[in-house]
């Protein structure tokens, strides 16, 4: 069942004693746009509030993937960055509002919470990364690393990938832009700092509340805001510059705290910010109308009015002019809050320092994997039946 992004989508409500799970974003597993056959919940009897037992807990799963290619390139006007590089497919974060989600349709799951529970592991990205480097027409650019899902969520811990890639970058002296929600990132701190006073790292933290009790609906496994805020001051006194994205506005729902989310993140350290509003491309449409009539039944109408007045009536508008910042009286209002705010407290624009990374001293690697070789090494000691 395909829907056109521009275009109101409707909304399967969840069933009024659904309020999602604990630790989880979504509250459904809302099917892909490219699925053949429509499968509809349906509600028994059987499963009621009051019989005492909680509902199973939605387990992670991490997959091993092998990656033909490691970075991507785009030509968005409204991105500040034109190569990326991500070590992982879904997010543990469980964020609603990410517009990523839609990208776990191509791989014939769903947006909804098996984007935040059933994780891909590009367990090549470095070696990928260093043949890359390694081609002889290679340009140097700033490569934004983790901006469509989580370099840093939960699974790095183990796995590692963020830092390797990062081990990568410093040996090349290659310049990298980092966005993240986790704290984690201090782990990477002795790479990040050499590298930052060389002019050739960065960082943007993401903070869209301060208010802990909605973070842990809004975005489950994420850092909380305080955690952030301490993230921020850890990097900025490593001598590590940061940025702080502003992301998502949410109309009445974070929205309201604009000026307090500025001087919060001023008073941590941070050298600028930058907002977006709230996206809604694809299945984000009707899984954030879900967690809105879950978590916030209240206000739901009233926040997706406002939501389509700044999107000139449509739950979602992708023209570049539009998409990041909204059009209209209300778009134009929270500009202004923005733009005057961040002049009082001195918080200028993001993108100049991400342009102005050195790229100057970048060495292509000396060595490189041939393919495979690290696949092969894994399955030392185990025989071949055949």
């Amino acid at each position: 069942m395909s829907h056109d992004e521009n275009n109101q989508s409707q909304v399967m409500l969840p069933p009024p004693t659904l309020k999602g799970r604990k630790g989880r974003g979504a509250v459904t597993n809302l099917q892909g746009r490219f699925e053949r056959q429509l499968r509809e919940s349906y509600d028994d009897g059987w499963e009621q509030e009051d019989d005492g037992v909680a509902a199973p807990a939605w387990k992670t799963q991490v997959t091993d993937e092998y990656c033909k290619s490691i970075l991507s390139r785009n030509v968005s006007p409204d991105l500040p960055f034109s190569v990326s590089l991500n070590p992982y497919r879904g997010c543990e974060h469980g964020c609603i509002y990410c517009y990523a989600r839609p990208t776990h349709s191509y791989l014939g799951l769903s947006p909804g919470m098996d984007f935040e529970s059933k994780i891909f592991a590009k367990v090549n990205a470095p070696e990928m990364l260093r043949r890359e480097l390694a081609k002889p027409g290679y340009e140097p650019q700033s490569i934004a690393l983790g901006v469509n899902t989580d370099a840093y969520q939960p699974c790095e811990r183990e796995r590692k990938l963020t830092r390797r890639v990062l081990e990568v970058l410093q040996e090349c002296q290659h310049p990298v832009g980092l966005i993240t929600k986790s704290a984690l990132i201090e782990r990477d701190i002795d790479i990040l700092a050499p590298m930052a006073a060389r002019q050739q790292a960065a960082v943007a933290i993401t903070l869209t509340t301060l208010d802990p009790a909605l973070a842990r609906t809004l975005e489950p496994r994420a850092a909380a805001p305080a955690r952030r805020l301490r993230t921020i001051r850890t990097l900025t006194e490593a001598g590590i510059p940061v940025a702080v994205s502003i992301a998502p506005i949410i109309p009445f729902v974070t929205e309201p705290e604009i000026e307090q989310l500025l001087e919060a993140v001023r008073a941590a350290g941070a050298l600028s910010a930058h907002y977006t509003v709230l996206r809604l491309p694809w299945e984000v449409a009707p899984l954030f109308q879900q967690w809105l009539q879950a978590h916030f039944p209240d206000r739901a109408q009233r926040v997706m009015n406002r939501v389509r007045d700044l999107r000139g009536g449509k739950d979602y508008d992708s023209n570049f002019c539009a998409r990041m910042r909204g059009e209209g009286v209300w778009a134009d209002m929270i500009r202004q809050r923005f733009k005057i705010a961040s002049a009082r407290l001195g918080l200028g624009g993001h993108s100049s320092r991400f342009h102005a990374m050195d790229t100057s001293q970048f060495t292509r690697p000396l060595v490189v994997q041939p393919l495979g070789a690290r696949a092969r090494s894994a399955d030392t000691g185990q025989l071949d039946l055949f």
